[in-house]
């Protein structure tokens, strides 16, 4: 399998530490949907990242569905819990990380790619707002479960839900740290650095670089 972006995007490195902790080997392609667009195409026209290509050669997109199928490649190992009400609090706590790496990747972008005085503040405040209501529930989540609080100790005890939480904060205070201030976030600053540390993050650091493979 082939794993194609940058490790800048949360979706990528979402994707990029889930695979090491399922135990799948991969290889990774460091390009951008913006300087390497015409070599994106070539693999996948969409220019969607992350894309997976698969071994034989059919292509994924979307982080979701591509951990959805390193699930079954990976069973019994998975980062998913097996009781359906564990399962829907897991999936509970995903959506509120996607949430929250949606709305840092549009104020990022409404940032890099609009001229200042096209910039629409309202809407910002809009989208800020989402991304911090986001934050404030996995803080929360983090406070209620000292169970979760704990599994960035160790790789072997994360879930899906860490992982997605810690790369989504890790995300939006290196991208926006004006905007999400660590103040009212202890919990998620400590998870996230306790993440960080572990092998598979370590491994797959946020920027322009490739997936360091570990034997």
């Amino acid at each position: 399998m082939k794993l194609i972006g940058m490790l800048d995007s949360p979706y990528v490195r979402r994707v990029a530490i889930s695979l090491q902790l399922l135990g799948l080997r991969f290889e990774h392609q460091s390009l951008s949907v913006f300087r390497n667009f015409d070599a994106f195409a070539r693999i996948n026209p969409v220019v969607k990242a992350p894309t997976l290509v698969c071994d034989d050669g059919e292509t994924l997109m979307d982080s979701t569905l591509i951990l959805d199928l390193a699930e079954a490649l990976a069973r019994p190992r998975s980062l998913m819990p097996a009781t359906v009400a564990e399962r829907q609090h897991e999936l509970h706590l995903i959506g509120l990380a996607l949430a929250a790496c949606e709305k840092s990747v549009q104020i990022v972008y409404e940032h890099g790619l609009r001229p200042p005085e096209k910039l629409h503040e309202p809407w910002l405040a809009r989208v800020t707002g989402q991304m911090l209501a986001a934050f404030g529930a996995l803080e929360q989540a983090l406070a209620q479960r000292p169970a979760l609080a704990a599994s960035a100790e160790r790789s072997d005890r994360l879930t899906q839900a860490g992982v997605s939480l810690a790369v989504a904060w890790h995300f939006a205070r290196r991208t926006l740290p004006s905007a999400l201030p660590e103040a009212g976030f202890a919990r998620l600053a400590a998870f996230s650095a306790q993440a960080e540390a572990l092998p598979e993050f370590a491994a797959a650091p946020h920027g322009d670089g490739t997936v360091a493979q570990r034997t």
